[in-house]
């Protein structure tokens, strides 16, 4: 089984192809809860087509488990996870913090992912072989910053308001002993994490779909990340990515 920076590329076009047009233009949105709000565009839904059709032409006895359209090949011990829009409350109010998400699992370790932001032309993805940004300014390899101290921090979460009040309180406990805080960055966080940008990313209640692929581009890139208990991430729930061990080590204090 190998996986190559131009399959990953492909993906990449197939889903802006879907995505792109769609962007900042009217959409229809359906909820996919009957309380509370959950969106989902055709966007998402022709996206994940495009890249099930390309995986499927790869990779034919590999599974496939999409949010929009669940799992096929259970029994496959590769397995493709993809968010074919991961941040769709980005998507429809026009900001370009959304991505496209794909990953490959082996035996449920992420061994592979890329996300994709086509509006600002960017691709962050491993195949194995450390972490690669192709995008304006030129390809380049990602390395996470070498930040030990939170005080030195800049740490990203979707929005304080997912959390329930212990994960709050836990949460505070980080957010009040780093340098800067910022919301609202969805799967960006964690591209700019790997691209040394940013420092900590600490979130919760993820599915898997939300979170696979950016698992291998973050540890290629030097950074750790692990649940709130420290196991590993691929599943989803609790996460927290960090550019350090030492820093992961003292924010991990801070959230127990």
């Amino acid at each position: 089984m190998t996986v190559s920076p131009a399959l990953m590329r492909r993906i990449a076009e197939a889903a802006a192809a879907q995505t792109l047009p769609r962007f900042r233009q009217p959409v229809l949105i359906d909820n996919k809860l009957e309380s509370g709000f959950d969106p989902v565009t055709e966007a998402d839904r022709e996206a994940e087509r495009a890249i099930r059709g390309l995986i499927s032409e790869a990779f034919p006895d590999h599974g496939i488990l999409g949010e929009e359209f669940g799992l096929e090949g259970e029994a496959s011990d590769h397995r493709w996870i993809i968010d074919p829009i991961d941040g769709t409350r980005a998507f429809i109010s026009g900001l370009p913090l959304w991505g496209t998400l794909v990953g490959l699992t082996v035996s449920g370790r992420a061994v592979a992912g890329m996300m994709s932001q086509p509006f600002t032309g960017e691709l962050f993805y491993t195949v194995g072989d450390g972490a690669h940004y192709e995008g304006p300014g030129g390809a380049r390899r990602l390395k996470t910053r070498d930040t030990t101290e939170l005080s030195d921090a800049t740490l990203c979460t979707t929005t304080p308001a997912l959390f329930d009040p212990l994960h709050r309180a836990a949460y505070d406990r980080v957010e009040n002993s780093v340098c800067l805080a910022r919301y609202g960055t969805d799967c960006y966080a964690y591209a700019m994490l790997a691209a040394g940008q940013i420092d900590l990313v600490i979130e919760t209640g993820l599915q898997t779909y939300d979170i696979a692929a950016l698992v291998p581009i973050i540890e290629q890139a030097g950074g750790v990340i692990t649940s709130w208990a420290g196991g590993r991430p691929e599943s989803g729930g609790d996460i927290i990515a960090a550019a350090t061990p030492e820093l992961h080590k003292k924010a991990m204090a801070l959230l127990r």
